[in-house]
């Protein structure tokens, strides 16, 4: 494992192809620490070959399960796999793991949010900053889905007009063929 010394030069060269041999090398040992993997699985990413993370970021946390980055780089794989569910659960337990991580909740949030997963995209949004537009939206919408009472949460958006886009969205999404404000 002391061939690692020259990997920072490699990354700093950007030497993609030189990086992922002398780790895949490393890999190879039984032992290899969960970060051998992990750095992989990120040369892949950066090599342009993305689609072959998954696997060397599994074995990273089959090595360590308490590896919070990869679970996150997890999540993100399996968004562009499309695999929305297996995304969710790696960015649960990333924010599990490293509950100030705040990508980690926001990504969470999201993916809940797309999979109508309301109970979850509310946890995942309550984490973030009350100041948090996109977070408030977020409450808004699955306040409205879980058919609770949101007029607070309404007026909030609504007076904001710095925000008044993302609260548009929000309200657009939940209005179910009206639109739920007056114009004029």
């Amino acid at each position: 494992m002391n061939d690692l010394a020259r990997l920072p030069q490699m990354i700093a060269a950007q030497d993609w192809a030189g990086a992922a041999h002398l780790l895949r090398r490393v890999a190879a040992h039984p032992g290899a620490p969960a970060q051998v993997h992990y750095n992989l699985a990120k040369v892949l990413e950066a090599q342009g070959e993305g689609a072959q993370m998954l696997p060397w970021l599994h074995r990273a946390v089959q090595r360590d399960p308490s590896y919070a980055l990869a679970w996150f780089e997890i999540g993100r794989a399996e968004i562009a796999a499309g695999d929305l569910s297996a995304a969710a659960v790696a960015f649960a337990r990333a924010w599990a793991l490293d509950p100030r991580d705040d990508d980690a909740v926001r990504n969470l949030m999201r993916v809940a949010l797309r999979l109508g997963d309301w109970a979850q995209a509310r946890q995942a949004a309550r984490a973030l900053p009350q100041s948090d537009a996109e977070a408030l939206a977020a409450r808004y919408r699955c306040a409205c889905e879980l058919g609770e009472a949101a007029e607070d949460l309404r007026a909030r958006l609504l007076a904001d007009p710095q925000i008044r886009p993302v609260a548009l969205k929000a309200l657009t999404r939940v209005a179910k063929g009206s639109l739920p404000l007056r114009l004029g």
